[in-house]
């Protein structure tokens, strides 16, 4: 271990050596204290005349006056900075070359992202999991076409237990149908408290990456995840054996595990709990797109399309009658809210009765929309039940008969 010596101002006679090292004695310009540091010297110029130097501490002085076998090593270089002798000018940090280059894309298709949220949404409060199929396309892209759901043991924290007798089964079943993908990962969800990964979740990722080191671990949530919005972020464990022969404690000073790339900026900005749980330090994270192709989007158009037999539908007397009873209090509502303003604002001009109508209820719109909805509802409701009544009485069964 290299070691500093600091001398005190009253101290006349600076030591030359310290148990057989060579010194370097230097003084500041505005002070008339001196500073004694150890300097590392290869072997071979111990033998030498020791590189003695008396001087100021510039950085161009020290580094003139030292010999090149007497150089510093990156040890006193740091001393010197934390002691306030720069060695040259500041650098800035330098990345680790040894970190592995992590810059593929996860791409998400449409059915695998519905089918996950739609997982996710039905086991609320309880995690779910479910395994990833699709393919390595090249060295930069990780392509996910579906999922399925596995049966596991789930908690509200954490979610475990991989069932290899179903995983084989499910994979032979979807190669009868023509599904030959593999397994490039696994997805479970976190209802309600963001996209990180537990020590379990790190553990059964690695025993995804003993198979397949691409394995990607997909985190959903669905409680956060709105309409255009979905919370989700793909991460991968980091190799410590290899980082601990790189002699590096991070993947890089800034927390991305990528050397050169095209995607930068495309990551989901970290939260503190996903930092705390080892992000950047335990796992890192993939930046994740969705490309949709022409069946996508033709499917994705199909979610919510309307069928003609939906208006052939009928609701529940009850429920209906139920609706009728809170539209006509709500009418009852924005009736007299509406005469109260016609009221207030029978002696105002054009542009006070506009003024005044900022950042207020209208009235007249709620009560035209609440009038709207109670008659179609109830249009809609005596003609289905009439049409029903016609097609469908028992009368009218008989006599076909």
């Amino acid at each position: 271990m290299t070691t500093v010596l600091i001398q005190m101002p009253n101290e006349t006679n600076p030591r030359r050596s310290h148990n057989g090292v060579p010194v370097v004695v230097a003084s500041h310009r505005h002070c008339k204290c001196r500073r004694l540091f150890i300097v590392d010297v290869p072997l071979r110029s111990r033998f030498q005349s020791p590189p003695h130097l008396v001087g100021r501490s510039s950085s161009s002085t020290l580094r003139t006056s030292l010999r090149p076998e007497a150089a510093l090593s990156p040890k006193m270089d740091r001393l010197l900075q934390l002691a306030g002798i720069s060695m040259g000018a500041a650098t800035a940090p330098q990345d680790n070359a040894k970190h592995p280059d992590t810059q593929e894309t996860v791409y998400i298709s449409s059915l695998a992202l519905l089918k996950m949220l739609k997982h996710g949404r039905a086991g609320v409060p309880m995690e779910v999991m479910g395994l990833m199929l699709g393919e390595f396309v090249d060295d930069y892209t990780i392509k996910v076409n579906d999922v399925f759901a596995m049966p596991q043991s789930g908690t509200g924290v954490s979610v475990e237990a991989v069932d290899p007798v179903f995983q084989t089964k499910m994979l032979d079943m979807l190669k009868q149908t023509g599904r030959s993908e593999m397994v490039v990962g696994w997805y479970h969800s976190h209802p309600g408290f963001g996209c990180w990964l537990s020590s379990v979740d790190i553990n059964t990722q690695q025993s995804f990456e003993a198979l397949s080191e691409r394995a990607v671990a997909v985190v959903v949530d669905p409680i956060q995840s709105v309409k255009g919005k979905v919370v989700i972020d793909a991460f991968r464990t980091i190799n410590l054996m290899a980082l601990a022969s790189s002699g590096s404690t991070r993947l890089a000073p800034t927390g991305e595990a990528r050397q050169t790339t095209s995607n930068l900026g495309h990551l989901v900005k970290a939260n503190i709990t996903a930092a705390i749980h080892g992000l950047g330090t335990r796992y890192y994270s993939l930046p994740i797109s969705y490309k949709m192709g022409q069946k996508d989007q033709s499917m994705l158009q199909c979610v919510h399309k309307n069928h003609w037999s939906d208006g052939l539908k009928m609701r529940k007397f009850s429920v209906q009658n139920k609706d009728n009873t809170e539209h006509a209090k709500e009418l009852l509502k924005f009736t007299k809210m509406f005469r109260k303003d016609i009221v207030a604002n029978q002696q105002l001009t054009k542009k006070e009765k506009e003024l005044k109508a900022v950042g207020r209820l209208n009235a007249k719109r709620r009560l035209e929309d609440s009038a709207r909805t109670l008659m179609r509802e109830n249009i809609i409701q005596g003609l289905s039940s009439a049409a029903n009544t016609k097609a469908f009485s028992t009368l009218n069964v008989t006599r076909a008969w």
